[in-house]
């Protein structure tokens, strides 16, 4: 099978990696990468877990060739915030009881951020349309939902 060799900056930390044509982006992540943060939910672009930022914007990596990524910036979790130096949304999740089993938590994190780069004042119906592509069995939405709406209501004072 042939491979490429891709180039790919993880977390602001430049990466080479060897890939097939066939090889999703959440594969290299974890299993070539050990970027275990990018959770491996459905494979089939349901359920959210494993987004990531692509070039800023927020992709499902199962969905995501390995060979799309080439030359781009990929964000994780870990490169929003960890555990030393939590980024405020981490905080709110936190704050509001939003992270129950925490499986979901990456990928709602990951799509909270790039929606609230984008709309920095939500009502709770957006915030309810940004994150519908993210499935969670434990916390109802409301605690994820109040925990994005703070994050947006602190960052304007």
């Amino acid at each position: 099978m042939k491979t490429y060799l891709i180039e790919i900056k993880l977390n602001k930390e430049l990466k080479e990696v060897e890939v097939t044509a066939q090889e999703t982006l959440l594969e290299i992540l974890r299993n070539k990468l050990g970027a275990i943060d990018v959770k491996d939910g459905c494979g089939k672009g349901d359920c959210g877990a494993c987004a990531v930022l692509l070039d800023g914007k927020a992709v499902n990596s199962c969905l995501t060739l390995a060979l799309q990524a080439n030359g781009k910036e990929v964000t994780t979790l870990r490169g929003i915030g960890n555990e030393k130096n939590p980024h405020p949304i981490q905080n709110s999740f936190v704050k509001h009881g939003a992270v129950q089993c925490g499986f979901c938590t990456a990928g709602m994190v990951v799509i909270a951020k790039a929606f609230l780069n984008q709309n920095q004042n939500p009502s709770r119906q957006e915030i309810r349309e940004a994150i519908s592509g993210n499935l969670c069995r434990c916390t109802g939405y409301e605690k994820i939902i109040d925990a994005i709406q703070n994050m947006a209501l602190e960052s304007k004072s």
